[in-house]
């Protein structure tokens, strides 16, 4: 499992970026609509501070760009808790490469960000990211019609999480 490196994206990283995302754009469709042009990309990464930790996927033997991760709304308090976004790009599906990045994003969670619960959610008809955390020990919570707006509607997301105490017992 070291084929994988987070990096912290940057506003160096903005052309990478947004051509990733252009060319996944019908992959990532419905579930996803990510950032495609510079103002968008811009608001990304001033977004990003206590509550809101960003990750790049990248290969680590030629640093290419696999996906990206976050970990926002992310409350301290009796909470602990944060929302976990990913997509990673049509180019590299199916070869591990998000699984990889979504393990090492849950151990900062759990280890370095000392988060108690993270929270995934997934539009039903969406498989892969749903096996995807199913991977990793996440936990159906439950249904929350019309949850998120994405694509201009509002859509169902299942309700996926996992606890700290879940994932250490896999961890060791």
């Amino acid at each position: 499992m070291d084929r994988v490196v987070l990096t912290t994206p940057t506003l160096d990283d903005e052309d990478e970026f947004l051509t990733a995302n252009h060319l996944s754009r019908a992959f990532h469709r419905p579930w996803a609509y990510n950032p495609l042009t510079p103002d968008d990309y811009r608001s990304y990464v001033r977004a990003l501070g206590p509550r809101k930790v960003g990750y790049f996927a990248r290969r680590r033997s030629d640093r290419a760009l696999l996906g990206w991760l976050n970990l926002s709304e992310i409350v301290r308090g009796n909470f602990h808790s944060a929302y976990l976004g990913y997509c990673g790009y049509a180019a590299h599906t199916g070869q591990g490469y998000m699984t990889e990045a979504l393990a090492l994003v849950l151990r900062e969670a759990f280890v370095t960000q000392h988060l108690h619960r993270v929270e995934a959610n997934i539009q039903p008809g969406n498989g892969p990211s749903i096996a995807l955390v199913k991977r990793l020990g996440f936990e159906l919570e439950g249904m929350s019609p019309r949850y998120l707006k994405i694509g201009g509607r509002w859509r169902d997301h299942e309700r996926w999480a996992l606890r700290a105490e879940t994932w250490r017992g896999r961890h060791g």
